[in-house]
């Protein structure tokens, strides 16, 4: 196991079937990753005090942080994150404490807060955010800090899903021949 991957208090990192950590990536702790997942150099996965669950065919690029709300007597629960398939994390995004469907494109510097639910088929625009415990609606385009619903999604970007997908499961199979890979 590479040094980017690590056990925290005996909760070890769990992958799926050809998954790509960078090993300039840092994964931690209670997080699990679905098969043909990506996690690209510099991002953070922190699952250190709440569970991180990340579904198939997932890109988490560069820079990006993936971290939980830990509960306590101010959030009983706590907030775990959690991603659907087919999602697509732009660079330097934040994702802390929130929900993600399937089929979802997170633009670039976007931050996504605690309590917070993307449901699937949306494409959230760069640099936006996505206040505590807001819900994005399946099937649109948001922007904004706050974001805001701007229109339907297109027959073509709601099939750019898939493609995006499936793009970086081609691109992490070529740095895994490469030998970039330090996952068995």
């Amino acid at each position: 196991m590479a040094n980017s991957v690590r056990t925290f208090k005996g909760m070890t990192p769990n992958f799926g079937d050809k998954v790509f950590v960078d090993p300039m990536a840092t994964v931690i702790g209670d997080v699990t990753l679905g098969d043909d997942c990506s996690v690209w150099p510099n991002t953070v996965i922190r699952g250190d005090m709440h569970t991180i669950k990340v579904g198939k065919r997932c890109s988490l690029q560069d820079g990006s942080i993936l971290h939980i709300t830990h509960a306590s007597d101010y959030n009983p629960d706590g907030y775990p994150l959690t991603l659907g398939d087919e999602v697509t994390v732009g660079h330097m995004v934040m994702l802390h404490g929130c929900t993600i469907g399937s089929r979802v494109l997170i633009g670039m510097q976007a931050m996504v807060m605690d309590g917070a639910v993307i449901e699937d088929n949306v494409v959230l625009g760069a640099g936006s955010l996505v206040p505590p415990g807001k819900t994005l609606e399946s099937g649109f385009l948001y922007v904004g800090r706050p974001a805001k619903q701007i229109r339907p999604l297109t027959d073509k970007e709601l099939s750019y899903f898939s493609y995006t997908a499936g793009n970086y499961v081609k691109l992490k199979d070529q740095h895994i021949a490469e030998g970039y890979d330090k996952i068995d």
